[in-house]
């Protein structure tokens, strides 16, 4: 397909995401510091709440002098991402629209409310879903180990769960620009579905913790959210040919 701007060089197509990726950075940064100034606060949202469904509780812990101070930095800079997430979604959406006709350009800004809104929806989900993981997993070995979790290990294990979530989310947006951009249609969905379910289980557990209960918390969201993605192609393609 051509494209609205075939006249830019492989290095101004460098120097435009190497820009991209440092306004993308700027915001982070600059969402990163009230971040860290009230890491506490989110401390307790992010991970005390987790912890509320498994008795007995388990005990957050740290083995190193510094490791409360990286810890506060890993929730400042989470923080950030978390916020700045419209300006990184506008950054990527940006970067690609060079490459598009005049009239695709027109779904950038929609496109962008839409990866953010979904985002946050996949984190939320994870909210909702992660303490019942903590549960089964404290209870696993109930009677025999006491349940005592590494604050630096737990925060990785929330981190990853909840920003996988939070991508796989994106899946129907993902299906909106590619079927708008006629790179796949909803025949082409329908008929992959079967390698689609092997593909998504591969996925969820490449982004989600070594358990079979995370990986199918993540699965299970991801196999509606394909659903949904082949009524989003359908509608974007009736609309395209109606």
């Amino acid at each position: 397909m051509a494209t609205a701007d075939e006249g830019m060089s492989f290095l101004e197509h460098l120097e435009e995401l190497r820009w991209r990726l440092i306004k993308s950075l700027i915001a982070i940064v600059v969402f990163a510091i009230p971040c860290g100034i009230f890491w506490k606060r989110i401390f307790d949202i992010l991970m005390l709440h987790p912890l509320r469904l498994a008795q007995p509780r388990p005990r957050l812990i740290f083995t190193a002098p510094a490791e409360a101070i990286l810890l506060s930095i890993k929730i400042a800079v989470f923080g950030g991402v978390v916020i700045a997430a419209p300006v990184v979604f506008y950054q990527i959406w940006r970067f690609v629209a060079p490459g598009l006709y005049k009239h695709e350009k027109a779904v950038v800004v929609p496109t962008v409310i839409a990866s953010t809104v979904f985002f946050m929806m996949g984190l939320g989900f994870s909210y909702l879903v992660i303490p019942y993981v903590i549960q089964f997993l404290a209870r696993f070995g109930e009677g025999l180990m006491d349940a005592m979790f590494r604050t630096q290990e737990y925060l990785g294990f929330l981190i990853k769960l909840m920003l996988a979530f939070g991508i796989v989310f994106e899946l129907p947006v993902v299906s909106f620009v590619l079927t708008r951009l006629g790179v796949i249609t909803p025949r082409f969905l329908i008929d992959n579905t079967r390698y689609a379910v092997v593909v998504i289980f591969i996925v969820a557990a490449v982004l989600t913790p070594p358990d079979v209960v995370s990986q199918a918390f993540l699965a299970a969201p991801l196999l509606v959210l394909y659903g949904i993605s082949i009524l989003v192609s359908m509608a974007v393609a009736g609309r395209q040919h109606g």
